[in-house]
């Protein structure tokens, strides 16, 4: 290109603003490019075509160095000046570099959305249209924001449909095969608490040539081990099994096994299946182990437990799994009344009380405002472990302890001859803020007064006026049916692997939300769930270098988030697996004489959850042998420190009577 031939209008021999603008504009207009004044900047656009694909694709663009001024700047100068500036930058040799800076441009459009399926035109013709004073480099960088945003949209979309194919959750008992090739029979024995519905179960099990009980609570499982193991059907004991997530007790040629529904085997036949509290299909978060249960128990005679309220969903679950189905329905062997007046008073407590708490905080409360007037007290609630629940409880049994004071896990699991519940309060946290309980939570609690063969009758009172009031109304309330669709699943390892496998995904939380979000729900009687808790984990692990499979295990690790020194410890796990470190417990017993009653729960806690990770992970969490230990001597240590606080406060209050 040469140097265009511009002569200047000067025919009055003056030189005004407007005639110097016009030769600066005329020079660059000859040269094919256009002097623009926008956006507070005067500059140059140089225009052009490159060839890609037979396709010719037209640019005006901004060079580097285009920007010429600011326009008072762009005033002030004179005409040479002007000139002289866009003679410098409105070049050939710059021309020639735009040109080829856009021709690599469409090049690598062209490639990166052909290999996306992608039409690139859609991004190209932005290359002409542009009208702002920003350089070319950053219109490139907007396309290619445009195009990377469309490549993960279209990405997105063949993730999910691939994941669509992967998946079908329509298929789901298909996943069961013992179960799917297994002619089933379901039993439901249904009824409110304490109407002998599991003991008509566990009967039919215990005369069962082999069978397993699916239970809610490691608390419940180790008692219907124990149940079992004093059982003589036909004259001989049985041999039985107890299998839970922190705990193995594997009994050679054993023909009957104890375990927590998330701990079913689908693989290995039985006889009889027991799966109690079916009513916990409704759970938010651990529904999807009682779904499993109820699509993959391999019995051919299948019982399953639980309220009245359960009855549709079982009757759904039997007609989509083509399982026959009996319905059992019992009443309450004994009646249960509400109290005419709130109990007001401390001293109005009486022998077989249950007095019902909502936090760990306020059943001590009560515990001592109790054991002050001189009744002994147990004491019931979740952060103890089912040992020290299952202590606490017998001395109630046993007549050792006057009254007991729990939280609503005593709502299930232990079996005690209470004569009245006393409600302190109708009002829970839910975790976000404080709620009214449901009827069917205060039904069930209320439901533990008035053991059969103990007491002929059961009472119920609020401790105050508008407690009592409250927990009246919701006795006579109606209970909602448990749903008939939208059954929950739980995501499995293979789930994941076989995302994986046709996305390529890596990250736990995006294999996560892909299971939630994009598979396949035909008719919506099952439905995928994770928890919120996994999730969050999730995101966490995610940071790590670890393999899917050992992200899936320790989102799983059942073990408080919420407590700090416990969420210490699993952060410290999941580092030591990702460096491939073996992490071995060496703890001295004595140091829990040092530790305060809440701090040796924790510690209780923490060894059950690492005897969880051992069983699992058995290499890196070599210590299960030692961890159970520990746990016992913590589950000891809670007990006594549960009994000599109980004592102290009753050995303080028979004090101050005497002042």
């Amino acid at each position: 290109m040469t140097e265009p031939d511009i002569s200047l209008s000067a025919a009055s021999g003056q030189e005004d603003a407007q005639d110097a603008a016009a030769s600066a504009e005329q020079y660059v207009n000859a040269a094919g490019a256009r002097l623009v004044k926008l956006e507070g900047r005067v500059f140059v656009r140089f225009t052009g075509e490159v060839e890609a694909d037979l396709l010719r694709i037209p640019y005006d663009l901004v060079p580097a160095y285009g920007v010429l001024a600011k326009p008072t700047k762009w005033r002030k100068m004179d005409d040479d000046a002007r000139l002289a500036l866009v003679r410098e930058r409105v070049t050939p040799e710059a021309m020639e570099a735009l040109r080829r800076q856009v021709a690599s441009f469409v090049r690598e459009i062209g490639e990166r959305a052909g290999e996306a399926g992608l039409d690139a035109m859609p991004y190209l013709q932005s290359l002409a249209g542009q009208e702002s004073a920003d350089p070319a480099e950053f219109v490139f960088d907007r396309i290619r924001q445009r195009l990377d945003h469309a490549i993960e949209r279209a990405q997105e979309e063949r993730h999910a449909a691939l994941t669509r194919e992967s998946i079908n959750l329509a298929e789901y008992p298909d996943s069961f095969e013992v179960a799917r090739r297994l002619p089933r029979k379901f039993i439901a024995v249904l009824g409110p608490t304490n109407s002998g519905k599991t003991h008509k179960a566990m009967e039919a099990l215990i005369h069962a040539r082999s069978g397993v009980y699916l239970a809610p609570l490691r608390l419940l499982a180790l008692e219907n081990y124990e149940r079992m193991q004093a059982a003589r059907p036909h004259g001989k004991e049985l041999k039985v099994s107890l299998i839970t997530g922190e705990e193995r007790r594997v009994e050679e040629g054993a023909t009957h096994v104890a375990s927590t529904v998330e701990m079913l085997d689908s693989r290995t036949r039985v006889e009889v299946a027991v799966i109690d509290e079916i009513q916990m299909l409704a759970d938010r978060d651990r529904g999807a182990a009682w779904t499993a249960a109820v699509c993959g128990a391999p019995a051919a005679t299948v019982y399953l437990v639980g309220a009245p309220e359960a009855r549709k969903a079982i009757e759904a679950l039997a007609d989509r799994l083509e399982c026959p189905l009996e319905i059992h329905l019992l009443k309450r062997k004994a009646p249960l009344t509400m109290e005419g007046q709130a109990v007001r008073k401390l001293r109005n407590f009486r022998r077989g009380d249950a007095v019902i708490a909502f936090s760990r905080r306020e059943v001590l409360m009560w515990r001592d405002m109790i054991a002050e007037t001189g009744m002994s007290v147990s004491t019931v609630y979740g952060n103890l472990s089912p040992e020290v629940r299952r202590a606490q409880a017998q001395r109630f049994r046993d007549g050792e302890a006057d009254v007991v004071v729990a939280t609503d896990a005593l709502a299930m699991g232990l079996n005690m001859p209470i004569s009245r519940v006393v409600m302190t309060t109708a009002v829970k946290f839910n975790g976000v803020e404080e709620e009214e309980i449901s009827a069917a939570l205060a039904r069930q609690i209320a439901g533990r007064a008035g053991r059969y063969g103990v007491h002929e009758e059961g009472f119920v009172a609020g401790y105050d006026e508008d407690t009592h009031q409250v927990i009246g109304a919701l006795l006579k309330e109606k209970l909602a049916p448990v749903p008939a669709t939208n059954f929950p699943v739980a995501p499995t390892l293979e789930h994941l692997h076989r995302i994986s496998s046709v996305t390529g995904e890596q990250s736990l939380v995006r294999l996560l939300k892909r299971f939630v979000h994009n598979i396949d729900v035909p008719d919506g009687f099952f439905f995928p769930r994770i928890t919120e808790e996994q999730s969050e984990r999730a995101l966490w692990l995610d940071t790590l270098p670890l393999a899917i499979a050992e992200k899936f295990t320790l989102s799983l690790v059942p073990i408080a988030s919420r407590v700090p020194t416990l969420q210490l410890a699993w952060e410290g796990w999941a580092r030591a697996l990702a460096k491939k470190r073996a992490m071995k417990l060496e703890v001295d017993p004595r140091e829990l004489g040092r530790l305060g009653l809440q701090e040796v729960e924790d510690q209780c806690r923490l060894y059950s959850a690492y005897a969880w990770l051992g069983y699992r992970l058995p290499e890196y969490f070599p210590s299960v042998e030692e961890a159970q230990s520990l746990a016992r001597a913590a589950s000891e240590r809670v007990d006594a420190m549960l009994q000599a606080q109980n004592a102290a406060v009753r050995r303080q209050g028979k004090r101050g009577k005497g002042r």
